[in-house]
């Protein structure tokens, strides 16, 4: 069994409280980062509107498509 099989495995059992605290945890993270290397905050603001819809457009079409 390779990795991501593993993953979506242990992914299945997870319900709505754990995928928002996962959510919560990465956001909680992430301002980690920006705190230890303010550099990330620095950029204009449609750098990040720009890798958000990047980062979106697999998602999205995976969940309208299908």
């Amino acid at each position: 069994m390779c990795f991501t099989e593993w993953a979506n495995k242990k992914a299945k059992k997870m319900d709505v409280w754990d995928i928002g605290f996962t959510k919560l945890a990465v956001f909680f993270f992430t301002l980690l980062l920006v705190k230890f290397w303010p550099a990330i905050a620095s950029l204009d603001w449609y750098w990040y509107l720009g890798l958000a819809v990047i980062a979106a457009i697999r998602p999205m079409s995976r969940f309208l498509c299908k």
